[in-house]
């Protein structure tokens, strides 16, 4: 139990030079491309982008969202019962941010445990800030591409901290299938979600929930 603390306790103040999904896909043969950067380097744009379209009530909560729990389990009973219809999840940021930094991807029940584990550490241990620092800094956006400084970097030739809010809405709209949808070559689903994710990203600046 003492590894899991430390563990958290250390990426507190060191940035995660790299992650099990990272050399997954350096050992598949893709070049990683992965570059950490400071809160303060990071575009506001791209918080309010990735709480719009991951996690509205990330603020607030203490790690977990039954709301989203519960409301992503109705949508997948329905969905079951369809040739193809979309697996809905209900994790937060901060358990997609342990799960990123700490585990591997899997639907394990043994995987999830450890998620909610790591999780209550990483709420108690670490402020939303170091949180979401650490979120933008591992997600993947395809192609070998980790962090949200690669992405920029990769996808618009910016900085993070350069970001527009189009540019952080079409970051963040693919970040449920970062391999299958495109930033830069957006098909009709990925504009339509870009553009609500923009328009909702007013609303949480307008109410301060960023």
């Amino acid at each position: 139990m003492f590894l899991p603390v430390f563990w958290v306790l250390l990426y507190r103040v060191i940035d995660p030079p790299t992650t099990i999904l990272m050399m997954q896909r350096a050992l598949q043969g893709e070049r990683v491309r992965h570059q950490n950067v400071k809160f303060e380097g990071i575009s506001p744009h791209v918080i309010r982008a990735v709480l719009a379209a991951e996690d509205a009530r990330f603020c607030t909560h203490g790690g977990f969202d039954m709301e989203s729990i519960q409301a992503a389990y109705e949508s997948n009973q329905k969905s079951s019962h369809q040739a193809k219809g979309r697996v809905r999840g209900g994790s937060t940021i901060s358990q997609q941010t342990a799960k990123n930094l700490f585990l591997w991807p899997d639907r394990s029940f043994i995987r999830k445990g450890l998620e909610a584990y790591f999780t209550f550490i990483a709420e108690h241990a670490w402020d939303k800030r170091r949180i979401m620092t650490s979120y933008l800094n591992v997600a993947e956006w395809g192609d070998g591409v980790f962090g949200i400084q690669a992405a920029a970097q990769a996808r618009f030739k910016v900085s993070a901290g350069q970001l527009t809010p189009r540019q952080a809405a079409l970051l963040a709209s693919v970040l449920p299938s970062p391999n299958k949808w495109s930033a830069t070559s957006p098909g009709p689903y990925v504009r339509r979600r870009a553009a609500s994710i923009e328009a909702r990203m007013y609303a949480i600046h307008a109410q301060g929930m960023d």
